[in-house]
């Protein structure tokens, strides 16, 4: 099979931080309005440890010091189970060594315990904990260790692998310290923000920074929308919290890039607000589908196709039977509005329509050949074979590393291409196969192996043949000439 792209993304986490008491002792308005709580604390209820006022960056102490009960560690144990080789004495079956063999490999063990490490915190006094995905994924047992060393075991109550986001629970018997959730949308770069984890097994562990940058893209999934600090975070750390200076959680440390300094990655609570109702109702995720593939709408794109303001996402095609086809959304509109949001590029559109509940009827706002166009249409349920397909076209990243699309009659005139067949390179992955065969974006593909290419479905079936093989030979259309790319199977 070609050989997956060298994006090293490598999950982690980290996180906490707190707040200092304050005479109001209220639930703040984000955490009552995920649990139902009322706008005064009933009688013997636990408070949040946050009191939603900026603190000075010396009160870091004292607001570490009141958030760090409500700070986890998790260790998860997985039992996989091992494949027994077969082996026999090289002398023979009537070998006097062939008992030694036998006794010696065949009691190995046939399953083998696997552990990892992991950060959370708590989210309410009945001991419902956020964490990442990737730390209790498969995991058979879960153990949550508390700041005074308490270990009780855990059991997920949901999980989101799209979002990476996870719901488990605790008994402890009482009730128990907690933190608010924020608004991360609110979140200013600069701003000072916190963390408490456990790196490395290390237990609570605190660092401090910035928020360098917002709405990143890294890669790790459809939904990237991630939250770049300069608060440092090891392995060890995922799941934990990101704080800002009024002890509220905005953010869930979840990645780091290899190699990087002073960069880190969190996912924004917003997400995790917008899917943890379901995760406690359902364990698991419904999202709404539109039916389109996207694309970057580039500068001369925009132009091109008369968009004021050069904003958008840019329809490369619409699958069949979809909820966009049966609208009437075409290829070549340009989505500029959907359900009331504003859509400022291809990254909005994907986050956007999964929040939207299926059967909602929404409007969708495009700009078509320069004009405004109105469009309703009646959102459906993603299934998971739509969700696997990322924005942009057939997804094709796995592998060979390139997401690829028809085409359009507009795209044909923007290109000033005679010739409509083919496909047309929408996107390559830094890294990838393609990427190291010197493919680039608005590449059209005219040729695999020598054999030419109609259109986009014509060009998976024709990758999925040559899958196995060393190497597979592109003809390319670039401006005015065509070159061979060839692309090695790692």
């Amino acid at each position: 099979m070609i050989g997956k792209g060298k994006v090293i993304v490598f999950l982690l986490a980290a996180v906490a931080v707190g707040l200092v008491l304050s005479a109001s002792l209220n639930l703040s308005p984000l955490t009552n309005a995920f649990w139902g709580g009322g706008e005064k604390e009933k009688a013997g209820e636990a408070a949040p440890i946050a009191v939603g006022k900026v603190l000075p960056l010396e009160g870091i102490p004292a607001l570490v010091k009141e958030v760090s009960p409500a700070v986890v560690n998790i260790s998860t144990t997985q039992v996989v189970h091992l494949r027994r080789p077969q082996m026999r004495s090289p002398f023979g079956q009537q070998d006097p060594f062939e008992e030694f063999f036998h006794n010696f490999f065949g009691n190995l063990p046939k399953e083998q315990k696997r552990r990892s490490l992991g950060s959370g915190f708590i989210i309410s006094d009945d001991g419902y904990i956020l964490t990442n995905n990737h730390v209790v994924e498969k995991a058979d047992e879960i153990t949550v260790t508390l700041l005074d060393k308490q270990e009780l075991q855990a059991e997920v109550v949901g999980t989101d692998s799209k979002t990476d986001i996870a719901l488990i629970k605790i008994k402890a018997g009482k009730k128990l310290p907690y933190v608010p959730l924020g608004d991360s949308d609110g979140l200013e770069i600069g701003e000072w923000v916190l963390a408490i984890g456990n790196p490395f097994g290390l237990g609570h562990t605190v660092t401090a920074g910035i928020v360098s940058a917002k709405g990143r893209v890294i890669g790790s999934g459809p939904y990237d929308d991630f939250i770049q600090t300069d608060a440092s975070i090891n392995p060890g750390n995922s799941g934990g919290p990101l704080f800002n200076l009024k002890g509220e959680v905005v953010g869930i440390n979840t990645a780091i890039i290899q190699g990087g300094q002073g960069i880190g990655f969190a996912t924004p609570i917003d997400m995790a607000k917008s899917v943890l109702g379901q995760l406690k109702e359902k364990g698991q995720v419904t999202r709404g589908w539109l039916g389109v593939y996207i694309q970057r709408l580039t500068p001369d794109m925009a132009e091109s196709l008369n968009i004021p303001g050069k904003k958008g996402a840019l329809v490369a095609d619409v699958t069949k039977g979809g909820p966009a086809e049966k609208a009437g959304i075409r290829s070549g509109d340009v989505i500029v509005s959907f359900d009331g949001k504003n859509v400022e590029s291809e990254h909005d559109l994907p986050q956007i329509v999964a929040s939207t509940t299926p059967g909602k009827k929404v409007e969708v706002i495009v700009i078509r050949d320069g004009k405004e166009v109105k469009i309703p249409v009646s959102i459906t349920q993603m299934e998971a074979e739509a969700e696997q397909k990322r924005a942009g076209g057939p997804d094709l990243t796995k592998g060979l590393g390139l997401t690829v699309q028809n085409i359009t009659p507009e795209i044909a005139r923007h290109l000033n291409v005679d010739n409509p067949k083919g496909v047309l390179v929408a996107s390559v992955e830094p890294g990838s196969p393609a990427d190291d065969a010197g493919f680039r974006e608005g590449d059209v593909i005219r040729a695999i192996n020598r054999t030419d290419v109609k259109d986009s479905d014509d060009f998976g079936k024709k990758i999925a043949k040559v899958k196995d093989e060393k190497t597979v030979l592109f003809l390319v259309e670039r401006g005015e000439g065509r070159i061979f790319l060839a692309v090695k199977n790692r």
